[in-house]
């Protein structure tokens, strides 16, 4: 305890690689599909989540490129130039 009654920390004894059994993995990079975008979402319910993944299986799709028709389709409606994501 220090004087002022607070117990300190025990500071952690760091292994060296010698004795580390722990396998470095490399830096995880930002996957390059995604360079210059950003996440666009919302939250809904699993009913709805499992229908569009079941849509997207059955038109040999992903759920991106669903998203990005459907806010095309939006933009569209809307009077908007759409950017054709997929």
């Amino acid at each position: 305890m220090s004087r002022f009654g607070v117990l300190k920390k025990p500071t952690p004894s760091v292994p060296t690689a010698a004795t580390s059994t722990e396998v470095e993995t490399p830096a995880k990079l930002p996957r390059q599909d995604r360079a210059g975008k950003v996440m666009v979402g919302g939250h809904f319910t699993s009913d709805l989540s499992r229908a569009v993944k079941i849509l997207a299986a059955e038109q040999g799709t992903t759920v991106q490129a669903l998203v990005g028709e459907a806010l095309d389709d939006l933009l569209r409606k809307h009077g908007k130039h759409p950017f054709g994501e997929r």
